[in-house]
């Protein structure tokens, strides 16, 4: 699982890079599903792979609060994440929804901040 976990937060940590540079693209320029897609699926890795660092299957959880909701019990520090900013709380999303820059940076920042809190827990360096 240990294995799982890893290739699941080195993903993850490539997404957040990735919606970073989309992000920082001039705003005309910029894909707003993209950096929403990409924010989704590293938090998705990051919850997923935090589970399974633990010896969790996260294979029941079909939503992101799902997710989260299991991190959480196990861990009562994730009640520092936010997971309000996603209005797609669905792992299969609606992409209308990722059409203002301001919705999809508050997502990329959510996903940034889990990637911050699984490293100061050191689950992740």
């Amino acid at each position: 699982m240990k294995n799982r976990a890893k290739a699941l937060f080195n993903d993850a940590i490539k997404k957040v890079k990735e919606a970073d540079e989309e992000l920082c693209r001039p705003e005309e320029d910029v894909v707003s599903v993209l950096i929403c897609k990409k924010s989704q699926r590293a938090t998705e890795g990051f919850l997923k792979g935090y589970l399974l660092y633990n010896g969790i299957d996260p294979s029941e959880s079909n939503t992101l609060e799902d997710l989260y909701k299991q991190c959480r019990a196990f861990n009562k520090n994730f009640k520092k994440i936010d997971l309000s900013s996603f209005e797609c709380k669905a792992l299969d999303f609606d992409a209308r929804q990722c059409d203002e820059i301001s919705k999809v940076s508050k997502c990329y920042t959510t996903a940034d901040k889990l990637d911050t809190f699984l490293r100061d827990e050191q689950v992740i360096n």
